[in-house]
Protein backbone atom coordinates (compact mmCIF):
# COMPACT_ATOMS: atom_id res chain seq x y z
CA UNK A 1 0.00 0.00 0.00
CA UNK A 2 0.89 3.75 -0.94
CA UNK A 3 0.99 5.87 2.12
CA UNK A 4 0.39 9.67 0.86
CA UNK A 5 0.31 12.63 2.21
CA UNK A 6 -1.13 15.31 0.47
CA UNK A 7 -1.66 19.21 1.13
CA UNK A 8 -5.40 19.53 0.00
CA UNK A 9 -6.28 21.30 -3.29
CA UNK A 10 -9.63 21.95 -3.91
CA UNK A 11 -9.11 20.56 -7.87
CA UNK A 12 -7.90 17.38 -6.17
CA UNK A 13 -11.21 16.55 -4.22
CA UNK A 14 -13.41 17.49 -6.92
CA UNK A 15 -11.42 15.21 -9.15
CA UNK A 16 -11.77 12.42 -6.88
CA UNK A 17 -15.85 13.15 -7.01
CA UNK A 18 -16.11 14.10 -3.15
CA UNK A 19 -17.46 17.25 -1.72
CA UNK A 20 -16.41 18.43 1.14
CA UNK A 21 -17.51 20.95 3.36
CA UNK A 22 -14.16 22.19 4.93
CA UNK A 23 -12.74 25.21 6.36
CA UNK A 24 -11.60 28.19 4.81
CA UNK A 25 -8.84 28.11 3.56
CA UNK A 26 -7.89 31.70 4.63
CA UNK A 27 -7.39 29.54 8.04
CA UNK A 28 -4.94 27.12 6.82
CA UNK A 29 -1.89 26.80 9.31
CA UNK A 30 1.12 24.16 8.63
CA UNK A 31 0.22 20.81 8.20
CA UNK A 32 -1.36 19.61 10.94
CA UNK A 33 -1.09 15.51 10.38
CA UNK A 34 2.17 15.13 11.80
CA UNK A 35 1.63 12.34 13.85
CA UNK A 36 -0.25 10.26 11.18
CA UNK A 37 -3.55 8.56 11.22
CA UNK A 38 -4.44 5.05 12.79
CA UNK A 39 -7.53 3.00 13.47
CA UNK A 40 -8.53 0.20 15.92
CA UNK A 41 -11.46 -1.77 17.73
CA UNK A 42 -12.38 -3.36 14.96
CA UNK A 43 -15.86 -5.14 14.79
CA UNK A 44 -18.24 -6.76 12.39
CA UNK A 45 -19.67 -3.24 11.16
CA UNK A 46 -17.09 -0.49 11.93
CA UNK A 47 -14.07 0.80 13.67
CA UNK A 48 -12.40 3.58 15.22
CA UNK A 49 -10.57 6.17 13.32
CA UNK A 50 -7.84 8.06 14.47
CA UNK A 51 -5.68 11.11 14.09
CA UNK A 52 -4.01 14.15 16.45
CA UNK A 53 -3.79 17.38 14.81
CA UNK A 54 -0.21 18.52 15.71
CA UNK A 55 1.34 21.33 13.42
CA UNK A 56 4.77 21.71 15.97
CA UNK A 57 4.09 18.40 17.61
CA UNK A 58 7.21 18.95 20.40
CA UNK A 59 5.59 21.52 21.33
CA UNK A 60 6.48 21.88 25.13
CA UNK A 61 2.91 23.06 26.27
CA UNK A 62 1.46 19.81 24.67
CA UNK A 63 -0.94 21.24 22.59
CA UNK A 64 1.36 20.79 19.11
CA UNK A 65 1.26 24.16 17.99
CA UNK A 66 -2.66 24.01 18.13
CA UNK A 67 -4.41 27.13 19.37
CA UNK A 68 -7.55 27.18 21.72
CA UNK A 69 -9.87 27.45 19.16
CA UNK A 70 -12.01 23.91 18.68
CA UNK A 71 -11.12 22.50 14.75
CA UNK A 72 -13.79 20.29 12.67
CA UNK A 73 -12.00 17.49 11.31
CA UNK A 74 -13.85 15.73 8.28
CA UNK A 75 -13.10 11.97 7.81
CA UNK A 76 -14.15 10.01 4.95
CA UNK A 77 -14.19 6.03 4.96
CA UNK A 78 -13.94 4.59 1.20
CA UNK A 79 -14.34 1.14 -0.49
CA UNK A 80 -10.93 2.00 -2.48
CA UNK A 81 -7.67 3.66 -1.87
CA UNK A 82 -8.59 6.49 -4.21
CA UNK A 83 -12.29 7.27 -2.50
CA UNK A 84 -13.83 6.60 -5.44
CA UNK A 85 -16.35 4.94 -3.55
CA UNK A 86 -17.67 6.39 0.14
CA UNK A 87 -18.84 4.22 2.56
CA UNK A 88 -19.05 6.91 5.48
CA UNK A 89 -18.30 10.47 5.91
CA UNK A 90 -18.94 12.69 8.76
CA UNK A 91 -17.00 15.38 10.70
CA UNK A 92 -15.65 15.20 14.21
CA UNK A 93 -14.62 18.39 16.61
CA UNK A 94 -11.19 18.00 18.14
CA UNK A 95 -10.85 20.07 21.36
CA UNK A 96 -7.77 21.13 22.93
CA UNK A 97 -8.98 19.94 26.48
CA UNK A 98 -8.28 16.34 24.40
CA UNK A 99 -5.37 17.93 22.67
CA UNK A 100 -6.97 17.78 19.55
CA UNK A 101 -7.09 14.40 19.45
CA UNK A 102 -9.92 12.59 17.01
CA UNK A 103 -11.62 9.34 17.64
CA UNK A 104 -14.15 8.56 15.54
CA UNK A 105 -16.51 5.69 15.96
CA UNK A 106 -17.49 4.53 12.64
CA UNK A 107 -20.45 1.86 12.28
CA UNK A 108 -22.94 0.29 9.77
CA UNK A 109 -19.91 -0.84 7.41
CA UNK A 110 -20.06 -4.48 6.03
CA UNK A 111 -18.05 -7.25 7.30
CA UNK A 112 -15.19 -8.77 7.07
CA UNK A 113 -13.59 -6.35 4.60
CA UNK A 114 -10.75 -3.39 3.86
CA UNK A 115 -11.44 0.34 3.54
CA UNK A 116 -9.18 2.86 3.34
CA UNK A 117 -9.97 6.46 5.42
CA UNK A 118 -8.14 9.92 5.46
CA UNK A 119 -9.39 12.95 7.15
CA UNK A 120 -9.21 16.68 6.46
CA UNK A 121 -8.69 19.57 8.64
CA UNK A 122 -7.34 23.78 8.73
CA UNK A 123 -6.69 23.66 5.18
CA UNK A 124 -5.17 19.95 4.85
CA UNK A 125 -5.50 16.27 3.84
CA UNK A 126 -3.86 13.42 5.88
CA UNK A 127 -2.64 10.09 4.52
CA UNK A 128 -4.45 7.87 3.60
CA UNK A 129 -5.14 4.67 6.06
CA UNK A 130 -6.31 1.02 5.54
CA UNK A 131 -8.30 -0.48 8.16
CA UNK A 132 -11.07 -3.74 7.66
CA UNK A 133 -13.91 -4.44 9.83
CA UNK A 134 -14.16 -7.57 11.45
CA UNK A 135 -15.51 -11.19 9.94
CA UNK A 136 -19.31 -11.38 10.61
CA UNK A 137 -20.88 -14.16 13.48
CA UNK A 138 -20.69 -17.47 12.26
CA UNK A 139 -17.76 -16.91 9.43
CA UNK A 140 -14.17 -17.93 10.12
CA UNK A 141 -12.32 -16.37 7.88
CA UNK A 142 -8.27 -17.25 8.41
CA UNK A 143 -6.63 -13.76 10.53
CA UNK A 144 -3.14 -12.88 10.34
CA UNK A 145 -2.35 -11.14 13.05
CA UNK A 146 1.06 -9.68 14.09
CA UNK A 147 1.94 -8.81 17.78
CA UNK A 148 4.41 -6.22 19.57
CA UNK A 149 5.98 -4.78 22.44
CA UNK A 150 8.33 -2.63 24.00
CA UNK A 151 9.26 -0.01 21.52
CA UNK A 152 12.10 1.94 23.14
CA UNK A 153 12.49 5.22 20.82
CA UNK A 154 16.50 5.54 22.48
CA UNK A 155 17.10 2.12 21.93
CA UNK A 156 17.01 1.80 18.03
CA UNK A 157 15.07 2.53 14.65
CA UNK A 158 11.59 1.48 14.91
CA UNK A 159 12.49 -0.99 11.81
CA UNK A 160 10.25 -3.87 12.93
CA UNK A 161 7.17 -1.45 12.60
CA UNK A 162 7.77 -0.85 9.21
CA UNK A 163 8.80 -4.66 8.63
CA UNK A 164 5.08 -5.48 9.88
CA UNK A 165 3.70 -2.66 8.11
CA UNK A 166 4.90 -4.62 4.88
CA UNK A 167 3.48 -7.64 5.98
CA UNK A 168 -0.16 -5.86 5.23
CA UNK A 169 -1.42 -7.79 8.37
CA UNK A 170 -4.95 -7.86 9.13
CA UNK A 171 -4.66 -6.87 12.86
CA UNK A 172 -2.13 -5.68 15.12
CA UNK A 173 -1.76 -5.75 18.44
CA UNK A 174 0.11 -3.92 20.81
CA UNK A 175 0.65 -5.38 24.48
CA UNK A 176 2.66 -2.49 26.57
CA UNK A 177 5.52 -0.14 26.87
CA UNK A 178 4.61 1.84 23.72
CA UNK A 179 6.45 5.08 25.08
CA UNK A 180 9.39 5.07 27.94
CA UNK A 181 9.06 7.76 30.46
CA UNK A 182 12.61 8.07 30.81
CA UNK A 183 14.91 10.81 30.64
CA UNK A 184 17.35 11.52 27.66
CA UNK A 185 19.66 8.69 27.87
CA UNK A 186 22.66 7.72 25.40
CA UNK A 187 20.95 5.38 22.66
CA UNK A 188 21.17 6.12 18.96
CA UNK A 189 18.40 8.91 19.42
CA UNK A 190 17.60 11.17 22.23
CA UNK A 191 13.93 11.64 24.29
CA UNK A 192 12.14 14.55 24.45
CA UNK A 193 11.33 15.95 27.16
CA UNK A 194 14.86 15.53 28.69
CA UNK A 195 13.61 14.44 31.92
CA UNK A 196 11.50 11.84 33.08
CA UNK A 197 8.27 12.49 31.97
CA UNK A 198 5.29 13.58 34.81
CA UNK A 199 3.00 15.52 33.70
CA UNK A 200 0.37 16.01 31.16
CA UNK A 201 2.32 18.12 28.57
CA UNK A 202 5.54 15.71 29.24
CA UNK A 203 3.43 12.90 28.69
CA UNK A 204 1.54 14.38 25.32
CA UNK A 205 5.32 15.68 24.09
CA UNK A 206 6.51 11.83 24.64
CA UNK A 207 4.03 10.69 22.64
CA UNK A 208 4.03 12.99 19.50
CA UNK A 209 8.11 12.20 19.93
CA UNK A 210 7.27 8.47 18.79
CA UNK A 211 4.07 9.10 16.98
CA UNK A 212 6.32 11.60 14.45
CA UNK A 213 8.69 7.87 13.15
CA UNK A 214 7.75 7.05 10.08
CA UNK A 215 8.12 3.52 10.74
CA UNK A 216 5.66 3.31 13.47
CA UNK A 217 3.18 5.86 11.28
CA UNK A 218 3.57 3.26 8.66
CA UNK A 219 2.34 0.55 10.81
CA UNK A 220 -0.71 2.05 12.42
CA UNK A 221 -1.41 2.70 8.91
CA UNK A 222 -1.54 -0.34 7.11
CA UNK A 223 -4.53 -2.37 9.78
CA UNK A 224 -6.47 -1.61 12.85
CA UNK A 225 -4.60 -2.15 15.87
CA UNK A 226 -5.53 -3.82 19.46
CA UNK A 227 -3.74 -1.69 22.19
CA UNK A 228 -2.99 -1.97 26.24
CA UNK A 229 -0.28 -0.65 28.13
CA UNK A 230 2.39 -2.07 30.89
CA UNK A 231 4.33 0.21 33.14
CA UNK A 232 6.14 2.98 31.18
CA UNK A 233 3.39 4.24 29.72
CA UNK A 234 3.16 5.76 33.15
CA UNK A 235 6.20 4.56 35.51
CA UNK A 236 9.02 1.48 35.70
CA UNK A 237 7.19 -1.75 37.73
CA UNK A 238 4.11 0.34 39.17
CA UNK A 239 1.01 -1.45 40.56
CA UNK A 240 -1.99 0.21 41.26
CA UNK A 241 -1.17 3.29 43.32
CA UNK A 242 2.29 2.17 44.30
CA UNK A 243 5.41 3.35 42.62
CA UNK A 244 8.52 1.74 42.39
CA UNK A 245 10.43 4.47 43.46
CA UNK A 246 10.20 8.09 44.53
CA UNK A 247 12.06 9.69 42.04
CA UNK A 248 11.10 12.45 40.75
CA UNK A 249 8.87 13.28 44.01
CA UNK A 250 5.39 13.77 43.25
CA UNK A 251 2.26 13.21 43.22
CA UNK A 252 1.51 9.39 41.75
CA UNK A 253 -2.56 9.96 41.41
CA UNK A 254 -2.06 13.12 39.51
CA UNK A 255 0.59 11.46 37.18
CA UNK A 256 -1.30 8.51 36.42
CA UNK A 257 -4.06 10.34 35.45
CA UNK A 258 -1.82 12.26 33.58
CA UNK A 259 -0.47 9.22 31.45
CA UNK A 260 -3.69 7.62 31.00
CA UNK A 261 -4.94 10.75 29.79
CA UNK A 262 -1.91 11.05 27.06
CA UNK A 263 -2.81 7.08 26.12
CA UNK A 264 -6.05 7.81 25.73
CA UNK A 265 -5.44 10.88 23.29
CA UNK A 266 -2.82 9.19 21.52
CA UNK A 267 -4.48 5.79 20.91
CA UNK A 268 -7.44 4.65 18.48
CA UNK A 269 -9.70 3.89 21.32
CA UNK A 270 -13.22 4.21 21.60
CA UNK A 271 -15.08 6.21 24.00
CA UNK A 272 -15.78 3.87 26.74
CA UNK A 273 -11.82 4.15 27.24
CA UNK A 274 -11.90 7.02 27.83
CA UNK A 275 -10.59 8.18 30.86
CA UNK A 276 -12.03 8.93 34.67
CA UNK A 277 -9.24 10.97 36.54
CA UNK A 278 -6.67 8.48 37.53
CA UNK A 279 -8.77 5.87 36.41
CA UNK A 280 -9.59 3.84 32.48
CA UNK A 281 -10.57 0.50 31.81
CA UNK A 282 -8.54 -0.77 29.44
CA UNK A 283 -9.65 -4.54 29.58
CA UNK A 284 -12.11 -5.25 26.84
CA UNK A 285 -12.82 -8.14 24.87
CA UNK A 286 -13.21 -7.88 20.31
CA UNK A 287 -14.66 -10.62 18.32
CA UNK A 288 -13.32 -11.88 14.94
CA UNK A 289 -16.11 -13.32 13.73
CA UNK A 290 -16.51 -16.93 15.21
CA UNK A 291 -13.13 -17.94 14.83
CA UNK A 292 -11.09 -15.96 17.30
CA UNK A 293 -12.26 -13.83 20.74
CA UNK A 294 -9.63 -11.65 21.98
CA UNK A 295 -9.39 -10.91 25.92
CA UNK A 296 -7.39 -7.71 25.83
CA UNK A 297 -5.73 -7.74 29.91
CA UNK A 298 -4.78 -4.51 32.27
CA UNK A 299 -2.42 -6.31 34.72
CA UNK A 300 -0.96 -2.94 36.28
CA UNK A 301 -3.90 -0.79 37.06
CA UNK A 302 -5.22 -3.24 39.76
CA UNK A 303 -2.73 -5.50 40.87
CA UNK A 304 -1.65 -6.12 44.09
CA UNK A 305 2.42 -4.60 45.19
CA UNK A 306 5.25 -6.98 43.71
CA UNK A 307 5.85 -9.27 46.79
CA UNK A 308 9.27 -8.71 49.10
CA UNK A 309 10.37 -5.93 47.19
CA UNK A 310 9.66 -6.47 43.80
CA UNK A 311 12.61 -8.49 42.03
CA UNK A 312 14.00 -12.14 41.19
CA UNK A 313 13.73 -13.96 44.83
CA UNK A 314 12.35 -16.36 46.57
CA UNK A 315 9.33 -15.46 48.26
CA UNK A 316 6.32 -16.98 49.65
CA UNK A 317 4.53 -14.30 49.60
CA UNK A 318 3.58 -14.28 46.14
CA UNK A 319 1.51 -17.53 46.56
CA UNK A 320 -0.40 -15.98 49.02
CA UNK A 321 -3.95 -16.59 47.85
CA UNK A 322 -5.73 -13.52 48.84
CA UNK A 323 -2.36 -11.81 46.24
CA UNK A 324 -4.24 -10.32 42.10
CA UNK A 325 -2.74 -9.23 39.46
CA UNK A 326 -5.79 -8.27 37.51
CA UNK A 327 -8.05 -7.25 40.60
CA UNK A 328 -11.45 -9.17 40.78
CA UNK A 329 -13.53 -7.75 38.89
CA UNK A 330 -11.17 -8.26 36.14
CA UNK A 331 -10.77 -11.71 36.66
CA UNK A 332 -14.39 -12.26 37.06
CA UNK A 333 -14.97 -11.01 33.43
CA UNK A 334 -12.15 -12.75 31.98
CA UNK A 335 -13.70 -16.12 33.06
CA UNK A 336 -17.19 -15.50 32.01
CA UNK A 337 -15.81 -14.52 28.72
CA UNK A 338 -14.12 -17.68 28.15
CA UNK A 339 -17.08 -19.33 29.64
CA UNK A 340 -19.29 -17.85 26.88
CA UNK A 341 -17.66 -20.38 23.98
CA UNK A 342 -17.93 -17.22 20.97
CA UNK A 343 -15.38 -18.65 19.32
CA UNK A 344 -13.01 -21.19 18.30
CA UNK A 345 -9.67 -20.12 19.51
CA UNK A 346 -9.77 -18.02 22.76
CA UNK A 347 -6.75 -15.35 22.82
CA UNK A 348 -5.66 -13.54 25.79
CA UNK A 349 -3.28 -10.32 25.10
CA UNK A 350 -1.98 -9.06 28.22
CA UNK A 351 1.44 -7.84 29.69
CA UNK A 352 3.69 -9.88 31.71
CA UNK A 353 4.94 -13.59 31.69
CA UNK A 354 2.16 -16.05 32.32
CA UNK A 355 3.62 -19.43 32.94
CA UNK A 356 5.93 -20.39 35.39
CA UNK A 357 9.68 -19.41 34.72
CA UNK A 358 12.03 -19.96 37.69
CA UNK A 359 15.32 -18.09 37.42
CA UNK A 360 17.32 -20.49 39.72
CA UNK A 361 16.88 -24.25 41.78
CA UNK A 362 15.97 -22.63 44.53
CA UNK A 363 13.04 -21.44 43.17
CA UNK A 364 13.62 -17.64 42.62
CA UNK A 365 11.65 -16.23 40.21
CA UNK A 366 10.14 -12.45 38.68
CA UNK A 367 7.68 -10.75 41.07
CA UNK A 368 6.58 -8.86 38.08
CA UNK A 369 5.36 -11.37 36.49
CA UNK A 370 2.49 -13.89 36.90
CA UNK A 371 4.74 -15.92 39.38
CA UNK A 372 4.44 -13.15 41.70
CA UNK A 373 0.63 -13.67 42.00
CA UNK A 374 0.32 -17.63 42.05
CA UNK A 375 -2.64 -17.62 43.52
CA UNK A 376 -4.64 -15.23 40.47
CA UNK A 377 -2.91 -17.65 37.33
CA UNK A 378 -4.22 -20.93 39.23
CA UNK A 379 -7.58 -19.83 39.56
CA UNK A 380 -7.59 -18.22 35.91
CA UNK A 381 -6.17 -22.05 34.86
CA UNK A 382 -8.40 -23.98 36.54
CA UNK A 383 -11.28 -21.56 35.67
CA UNK A 384 -10.44 -22.09 31.67
CA UNK A 385 -10.19 -25.74 32.31
CA UNK A 386 -13.25 -25.76 33.80
CA UNK A 387 -14.66 -23.92 31.06
CA UNK A 388 -13.25 -26.48 28.41
CA UNK A 389 -11.10 -23.52 26.85
CA UNK A 390 -7.44 -24.04 25.31
CA UNK A 391 -5.90 -20.37 25.13
CA UNK A 392 -3.18 -19.20 23.68
CA UNK A 393 -1.64 -16.02 25.69
CA UNK A 394 -0.14 -13.48 24.32
CA UNK A 395 2.21 -11.32 26.45
CA UNK A 396 4.96 -8.80 25.59
CA UNK A 397 7.48 -7.22 28.95
CA UNK A 398 10.54 -9.22 28.24
CA UNK A 399 12.33 -7.84 25.43
CA UNK A 400 12.82 -11.95 24.01
CA UNK A 401 11.16 -14.01 22.05
CA UNK A 402 9.94 -17.06 24.60
CA UNK A 403 7.39 -19.75 23.62
CA UNK A 404 5.93 -22.00 26.54
CA UNK A 405 3.45 -24.45 27.41
CA UNK A 406 1.20 -23.80 30.00
CA UNK A 407 1.11 -26.62 32.65
CA UNK A 408 -1.82 -27.87 34.95
CA UNK A 409 0.64 -28.36 37.22
CA UNK A 410 4.54 -26.89 36.62
CA UNK A 411 6.08 -29.05 39.51
CA UNK A 412 4.48 -32.44 38.02
CA UNK A 413 4.57 -30.84 34.25
CA UNK A 414 1.26 -33.35 34.44
CA UNK A 415 -0.86 -31.58 31.29
CA UNK A 416 -0.84 -29.14 28.95
CA UNK A 417 -3.68 -26.99 29.29
CA UNK A 418 -2.60 -23.90 27.19
CA UNK A 419 -0.02 -22.06 25.19
CA UNK A 420 1.94 -19.00 25.95
CA UNK A 421 3.70 -16.96 23.19
CA UNK A 422 5.87 -13.82 24.06
CA UNK A 423 6.67 -11.42 21.88
CA UNK A 424 10.50 -9.97 22.24
CA UNK A 425 10.69 -5.71 21.92
CA UNK A 426 10.47 -3.66 18.85
CA UNK A 427 14.24 -1.84 20.15
CA UNK A 428 14.59 -2.59 23.76
CA UNK A 429 17.57 -3.64 24.59
CA UNK A 430 19.03 -2.98 22.00
CA UNK A 431 20.48 -5.22 19.19
CA UNK A 432 20.39 -8.19 21.81
CA UNK A 433 22.60 -11.76 20.98
CA UNK A 434 21.13 -14.54 18.91
CA UNK A 435 23.93 -16.95 20.52
CA UNK A 436 22.12 -16.44 24.22
CA UNK A 437 20.30 -19.32 25.75
CA UNK A 438 17.67 -18.99 27.76
CA UNK A 439 15.98 -21.91 28.01
CA UNK A 440 16.83 -24.79 31.19
CA UNK A 441 15.86 -28.06 32.65
CA UNK A 442 14.01 -25.67 35.40
CA UNK A 443 11.36 -24.97 33.12
CA UNK A 444 10.99 -27.73 30.87
CA UNK A 445 7.69 -26.50 29.33
CA UNK A 446 9.29 -23.44 28.10
CA UNK A 447 10.58 -24.83 24.40
CA UNK A 448 11.40 -21.90 22.97
CA UNK A 449 13.48 -18.40 23.62
CA UNK A 450 15.46 -15.68 21.30
CA UNK A 451 17.16 -12.82 22.17
CA UNK A 452 16.50 -10.28 19.39
CA UNK A 453 14.33 -8.04 18.60
CA UNK A 454 11.47 -7.99 16.20
CA UNK A 455 7.19 -9.08 16.09
CA UNK A 456 5.50 -12.16 16.47
CA UNK A 457 2.77 -13.46 13.32
CA UNK A 458 0.61 -15.87 13.62
CA UNK A 459 -1.94 -17.32 10.80
CA UNK A 460 -4.85 -18.52 12.46
CA UNK A 461 -7.37 -20.51 10.84
CA UNK A 462 -10.51 -22.87 12.41
CA UNK A 463 -8.20 -26.01 12.63
CA UNK A 464 -4.38 -24.47 13.38
CA UNK A 465 -2.38 -21.75 14.33
CA UNK A 466 0.91 -20.73 12.27
CA UNK A 467 3.17 -19.04 14.44
CA UNK A 468 6.69 -17.60 13.40
CA UNK A 469 8.57 -15.77 15.45
CA UNK A 470 10.07 -12.80 12.98
CA UNK A 471 13.57 -10.85 14.25
CA UNK A 472 16.35 -8.50 12.82
CA UNK A 473 19.39 -8.49 13.47
CA UNK A 474 19.96 -5.27 14.76
CA UNK A 475 17.81 -2.21 15.56
CA UNK A 476 20.36 0.47 15.87
CA UNK A 477 21.52 0.24 12.10
CA UNK A 478 18.41 1.18 10.29
CA UNK A 479 16.47 -1.16 7.55
CA UNK A 480 17.61 -4.25 8.64
CA UNK A 481 15.47 -6.69 6.62
CA UNK A 482 13.66 -9.29 8.86
CA UNK A 483 13.63 -12.89 9.07
CA UNK A 484 12.30 -15.75 11.21
CA UNK A 485 13.92 -17.57 14.09
CA UNK A 486 11.25 -20.00 14.87
CA UNK A 487 8.11 -21.56 13.70
CA UNK A 488 5.34 -23.83 15.54
CA UNK A 489 1.65 -25.15 14.74
CA UNK A 490 -0.88 -25.00 17.46
CA UNK A 491 -3.52 -26.78 16.79
CA UNK A 492 -7.06 -26.10 17.93
CA UNK A 493 -8.70 -27.76 20.92
CA UNK A 494 -5.03 -29.43 21.51
CA UNK A 495 -2.81 -26.82 23.40
CA UNK A 496 0.82 -26.88 23.07
CA UNK A 497 3.42 -26.25 20.74
CA UNK A 498 4.34 -28.64 17.95
CA UNK A 499 6.44 -28.16 14.92
CA UNK A 500 5.50 -26.84 11.85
Amino acid sequence: MTLHRRTFLLGGLASAGVVLAGPAVANAVAYPFTLGVASGEPTSDGFVLWTRLAPSPLNADGLGGMSSASVAVEWQVSTDQYFTQLAASGTFTATQAWAHSVHVEVAGLAAGREYWYRFRALGHISQVGRTRTAPATGSSPALTMLFASCSHYEAGYFTAYRRMAEENPDLILHLGDYIYEGGAGSGVRTHQPSGEITSLANYRVRHALYKRDVDLQAAHAVAPWLVVWDDHEVENNYANMIRADSSPAGDFAARRAAAYKAYYENMPLRSAQAPSGSNLQLYRRLRWGSLATLHMLDTRQYRDDQACGDGTKVCPAADNPARTLTGAAQESWLLDGLGQGLATWDLIGQQVFFAQKLAAADGSKSMDSWDGYTANRGRIQAGWQARGNTPVVLTGDVHRHWASNIMDNYATQNKVIGTELVTTSITSSGDGNAADTGTSSLNPHVKFYKNQRGYVRTVTTSTQMNVDFRVLDKVTVRDYPVKTAQSYVIQAGNPGLQAP
